[in-house]
């Protein structure tokens, strides 16, 4: 059993999320919140590890606890488009075409080892990710709501990956890495039942009117204009910096006031602090980065915060 999240004043919703998740997905508690906290915000996740860690357990676990549809797609070098967003279909008996919808049609979109893909695939899931609808022959076709994208990425020193473009990488509203268990889980897990076998027994403990709900809360979370600036000025130094070779863009300071309300309403707070922005601004910026002769972009950013005062 995962142990009970420890947060006194966690949201009740998010607590029972990150505790049902928990169950399957073992001494993860960190990862899995900040995975809430991209769903709550209505953002998509990019997860990058090795094979193995439990990245599409999570993904599975989260949507059977909200009782959401969800679609698993492995990326391999020949997926097409189509494969992904759908086609027509012509029919000789009649002469007519019909759109076949795919996979991207759910409320959870596992996209397994996105890098591996062709970079013509992986511009399919941009319209998806960030207008929540596809565009097949001029005709276009909404996506459910919620959609929420957990894509995995392969280390680039791995054989047969492409590197994902920028624009793609700043729809993610946060980067995250499980990494391998601490030896006592390890230990644990390896002894238990199958991850995925849990999963099945997995009750669901919100629906997607909650999550919606949620959703909407979030909005009204308030962060005062000091700490929005406080946001805007530390994205200006990433793009005045030596250490990058661009800056964060104005999404991606978007992207970080929002997962930060996210982050607030996860703690039980409608306010943000200063705390929620030391929380995230690795996850939020580290993927829309690039740091110059191969240095440690979590370092830079975590140096960067640290040199400048933040707002009390």
């Amino acid at each position: 059993m995962a142990e009970p999240h420890t947060e006194q004043r966690m949201n009740p919703l998010a607590s029972k999320l990150i505790d049902a998740v928990g169950r399957t997905v073992h001494g993860k508690q960190d990862a899995i919140e900040l995975a809430v906290i991209t769903l709550f915000a209505g953002g998509h996740l990019l997860v990058e590890d090795l094979p193995g860690v439990g990245k599409t357990l999570m993904a599975r676990s989260l949507a059977l606890s909200l009782d959401l549809p969800f679609q698993r797609i492995q990326c391999t070098a020949d997926l097409l488009p189509s494969d992904l967003i759908g086609a027509q279909i012509y029919h000789p008996r009649t002469g007519e075409l019909t759109f076949r919808e795919g996979p991207v049609f759910t409320s959870v979109l596992m996209a397994d080892e996105l890098n591996r893909t062709p970079p013509r695939t992986q511009s399919a899931l941009l319209e998806c990710m960030a207008e929540r609808r596809v565009t097949v022959d001029r005709e276009t076709y909404a996506l459910p709501d919620p959609f929420f994208v957990i894509a995995t990425q392969n280390p680039l020193t791995a054989a047969g990956t492409y590197m994902l473009p920028d624009n793609q990488l700043d729809r993610f509203l946060l980067r995250i890495e499980l990494g391998h268990l601490d030896p006592e889980f390890e230990v644990d897990v390896v002894g238990r039942e199958d991850g995925h076998r849990m999963a099945d027994k997995l009750e669901p403990v919100a629906t997607s009117d909650d999550l919606l709900s949620a959703r909407d809360a979030i909005d009204a979370v308030r962060c005062d204009r000091e700490l929005v600036a406080f946001v805007v000025e530390l994205a200006n130094r990433t793009r005045t910096s030596n250490d990058f070779i661009q800056g964060v863009s104005t999404r991606g300071a978007q992207a970080l006031h929002r997962a930060c309300r996210a982050r607030a309403f996860v703690r039980g707070r409608d306010f943000v602090v200063p705390d929620d922005l030391r929380a995230l601004i690795v996850a939020a910026w580290s993927h829309r980065l690039t740091a110059r002769a191969g240095a440690n972009t979590d370092a830079l950013l975590e140096d960067l915060l640290a040199g400048m005062r933040l707002p009390d």
